[in-house]
Order: C-alpha cells, then structure tokens, then sequence
C-alpha cells in the first residue's frame, strides 16, 4: 500500500487518543477491502457496536473513525447501564466506490472473519451502510453478531429504538429549556433522514410539530413534501431560526463555524460523534446553546439489542428502558447546571462512574 501523502495522513490518525484494548486492520482476503475492527473496552462485558461501510478520503481516515466510534460506544454503553463494552467495526471505501451485491457479501464474508479472530471480544450489528439482512452474512462466519433479521432467527435492525430514544430525549430538551415537554408547535429542523431520522420527523410531524428538513439524498425532498416540512439545503440547515437542531446524518457537523451560526436553542438527534472536537461542548455552553450529548441520546438502539437478545425477552421492559434515555439525559442537564460544567463533561462523568465501579 503506497501513502500518497503519507505525514499528513498519519498526522491525522495520530491526533485521535489510542486508549483502546485492541485495533485489529486487515485487508479483507475475499474482498481486498481494508477493514478495522476497534474494541475501545471490555470492561464492563463484551465490546458492541455496529459495522459500518463507507467511502473515506484515506484509509487512515476510516481507521480513525473506528478509533473515534469505538471510544464513543464505551460511553454510550457505560450511560445507557449495560453491561457492555465499546467497539466499532468500519470498512473503507475509497471515495466514488460503489460495491455490487455480490462485492457486499465478500466483504460481510470478511468481515465475520475479522470478528472471529478476536476471540469474542467483540460483537458486531448494523450501522451506516449496512443492514439487519448483511449482518445474516456476516453471522456465516461468526456467531458474534446480532441484530439479524427476524427471518433469520434475529431480533431485526435497531433504528425503531433508536428514534424512540432520541424523541424521548428532544422532549427532555424541550423540558430543560421551557419548562414543558409539548412537542406541538416547536420547530425542528432534522439534517439527515435516513433509517433514524426518517422515523424521527415522521412521530414529531404525527405529534404537532414544525419541520424543516434535510438531506444529502435529495430523494428524501419526497418525505418532506409528505409530512408538509419545508426543505432546506444541507449547508444552511443549521442556520435555520428554529427551537431545535436536530442532527441525524454523519458525525463531525458541529464545527466551529457551524456552532458560531446555530441559530437555535438546544441541539439533540441522532448522529454519532456530533462534536467536531471536544472544544465544542464549551463554545456551545458559552454561546447559550443546550447540546445534549449524542452518546446518551442515540442509545435506543443498543439498548434493544442487548435486552431483545436475552432469552424470555420482554418488549414492555425494552420499551421503558428506551423512554428512560429521556430521565437520564435531564439528570445530565441537571448535573450540568449544578456544577456548572458542560453537558458533554457531566455525561462523561455518568459514563465514568460506571466504569470506575466495574473495576
């Protein structure tokens, strides 16, 4: 493998924090296809977390985002009370990279392989380019995999949960900022309608809300027409004077640049690693704005899969624990405003308590 730009690229990987357990990259032999299996921790059970498929710029930059993702999961878990560990799986394609039907399967082949080899430590499900039906792929060459679909024996993909739990949590949002949790009337603008924010606008345009709505798939401005939300280009969505930015679509949109232009009162959806850097929690506390922190709002899904997993599993218990993101996250706020520190700080705090306690 040649590095076009081989100081830059590292440079980059270099500036993502390396505390995992273990970083497996391989290339896939069936394939060809680099892949990277991360497992940030173990410590409180085994490491989950999805399987994503996606073009990168450089393969260093699809291996920090595993890094990047792993770490996230660890915290999402540890919030969300599993007993589970953090870990991602992400294979890279270079960009303008479009793989037939038949070129998915050898990678999901190849990928179960990856996962085998580490022994259990990590358990794979579906994620950004992927789906409950190449997890079933994946699940002929390991059993550690979940989220299959129901006809393979599975308990199905996650993202009912997930937007459940994120819903929950704008309504503990809109609580935190005024005093009520009434969704009708307020206006959000949701950047990102696929399998989770696509649920999302559909239950907040059902329960009375506003919508402005976007995404990079312009087929999406067929969904906007038929919920009656106004459409507006991926670049000035956050610009949009609105009540709340909700963020659905790939990680990193919270730039600086961006949160000096929110023209909104808090921020809560669905995408992961919404924090471009660290730094942002702070310029948006200081800028007024209420984030709430994405690894706690976005855990629905996790959650499903873990409990649905379990033998004897009770689909009311699963439900309640999805809605309790919503009494978690305003324990965050609360924290936050107590102790006068972010909300990314008091949610890390959460996240770290626990895993303090597992040692």
């Amino acid at each position: 493998m040649t590095l076009t730009h081989p100081a830059a690229a590292l440079d980059s990987l270099a500036q993502i924090p390396l505390s995992h357990e273990k970083v497996l990259i391989t290339t896939g032999e069936r394939s060809g296809l680099l892949i990277t299996v991360a497992v940030h921790s173990t410590r409180l059970g085994q490491a989950l977390g999805g399987a994503r498929l996606w073009q990168y710029a450089t393969w260093t930059d699809a291996v920090a985002d595993a890094l990047r993702l792993s770490a996230a999961m660890t915290l999402k878990n540890a919030a969300a009370g599993l007993n589970l560990g953090g870990g991602k799986s992400v294979i890279y394609l270079p960009l303008g990279t479009v793989l037939t039907d038949a070129e998915k399967r050898l990678a999901m082949l190849d990928l179960g392989d990856a996962i085998e080899s580490l022994n259990g430590a990590y358990m794979t499900a579906e994620d950004v380019g992927t789906s409950a039906e190449l997890m079933a792929i994946v699940a002929e060459r390991t059993n550690h995999v979940c989220g299959l679909p129901a006809a393979s024996g599975g308990v199905g993909e996650p993202a009912d949960a997930t937007a459940a739990g994120v819903y929950a949590s704008i309504e503990s949002t809109l609580e935190a900022l005024f005093g009520s949790r009434e969704v009708r009337g307020r206006h959000l603008v949701i950047s990102g309608l696929g399998q989770v924010g696509g649920r999302l606008a559909r239950a907040l345009a059902a329960a009375g809300a506003t919508l402005t709505v976007t995404d990079i798939n312009p087929d999406k401005h067929a969904l906007a027409e038929e919920l009656g939300a106004s459409w507006v280009s991926v670049a000035d969505a956050h610009r949009v004077h609105a009540d709340l930015f909700v963020p659905c679509g790939l990680g990193g949109v919270l730039t600086s640049g961006v949160i000096a232009e929110l023209n909104v009162l808090g921020v809560c959806g669905a995408a992961n690693n919404q924090l471009a850097v660290p730094a942002g929690a702070a310029q948006l506390d200081a800028r007024g704005i209420l984030w709430a922190p994405d690894f706690v709002v976005n855990a629905g899904g996790v959650v499903y899969l873990a409990m649905a997993s379990e033998p004897n599993a009770d689909l009311g218990q699963i439900t309640a624990r999805v809605a309790a993101i919503g009494t978690v996250l305003t324990q965050i706020f609360t924290d936050a405003r107590a102790s006068e520190i972010t909300t990314l700080a008091a949610a890390e705090m959460l996240a770290a308590a626990r895993l303090h306690a597992a040692r």
